[in-house]
């Protein structure tokens, strides 16, 4: 019996652990039609089938599973052998994907990649916005960006930029009209502009005071799932915002937003880029953690700690 290739063997392994060959075949830059007669023709030449299929999934057969199995570690040990030589290359290419909410994706675009580009001109930054908390190892990420307080405790985590502050902001004009609360529970009489969580529930809005926690339902006519957009709703007067303080901080500097109920906002917290702490860092990754640490020097507050890392919903809160 003739020997299957590498690629064949690689490709099956995609085909296998997504489940999908449409997502197996973008993850190795062909087409699915293509990655499937790929398949049939390993199996024709195994003599055995490897996969089921129906019109609208595809698994592993017992023989598939075990097959899966052994080629998993191989693989990896494979690739472990050939970063284990990277270094001898010269520059560093490959690519790395990152998984990071909105924001942060935004801040890593501004401070990250200008340095990437400069130092590291091959290697690709792929960087996925997804609000929702996954598992990026089998979502085929290298790594993500979260609150400290939500990184699963079997990753390792390198913290990224200064910690994240959560506000409540409206503008000057809106204020003058309504007037400044005095404690969240005048929020109650105010226009909230609302957050809806990736998982389509409403953000519950979180302050604390001397030990004391509080969580308020915030009222209002408009509910939106971006950080930046509530900024902006809350600089045009529709209200007041509850945001992550980087989305505001230039509204405030110019005097477009002002601070309120800054006495009763929680801790600040860190965040980090994590990424899976049981396997070899591929070359690519490891320059962006150098670069992301170098970031991390240049943030004077970033050795601050949050007092509560742990206290923002399992969603990450408004980051």
């Amino acid at each position: 019996m003739p020997r299957p290739s590498l690629n064949d063997l690689t490709a099956f392994v995609a085909v296998a652990t997504h489940r999908s060959f449409r997502r197996a075949a973008d993850e190795i830059g062909t087409a699915p039609s293509t990655l499937s007669h790929a398949m049939r023709a390993l199996e024709e030449r195994m003599g055995m089938r490897l996969l089921n299929r129906t019109t609208r999934s595809v698994s592993p057969t017992e023989a598939g599973f075990r097959l899966l199995d052994r080629l998993q570690p191989a693989l990896a040990s494979l690739d472990e052998a050939l970063d284990s030589v990277a270094g001898f290359r010269g520059n560093v290419a490959g690519t790395v994907r990152i998984n990071a909410p909105r924001l942060v994706a935004g801040l890593l675009v501004r401070w990250v990649l200008p340095q990437m580009a400069a130092r590291h001109p091959d290697v690709t930054v792929d960087i996925v916005v997804e609000g929702r908390l996954i598992d990026i190892v089998s979502s085929g990420f290298d790594a993500g960006v979260r609150l400290l307080g939500s990184v699963p405790k079997d990753m390792i985590a390198v913290p990224f930029a200064r910690p994240l502050t959560f506000i409540c902001v409206a503008s000057p004009g809106y204020l003058d009209r309504f007037g400044d609360p005095g404690t969240p529970e005048e929020l109650q009489r105010h226009h909230c502009i609302g957050h809806r969580m990736p998982s389509g529930k409403f953000y519950r809005w979180e302050f604390e005071r001397a030990g004391q926690d509080l969580v308020i339902d915030a009222n209002g006519s408009i509910v939106l799932d971006d950080e930046e957009l509530m900024a902006e709703a809350a600089i045009e007067g529709l209200g007041i915002a509850y945001v992550a303080d980087w989305a505001a901080e230039g509204a405030i500097s110019d005097g477009r937003l002002r601070s309120v109920l800054t006495a009763w906002m929680p801790a600040p917290e860190g965040v980090a880029v994590y990424y899976p702490g049981h396997r070899t860092v591929p070359p690519a990754l490891r320059v962006f953690l150098d670069v992301v640490k170098d970031v991390r020097k240049k943030e004077p507050q970033l050795d601050q700690r949050s007092s509560n890392p742990g206290n923002r919903s399992a969603e990450g809160g408004p980051a």
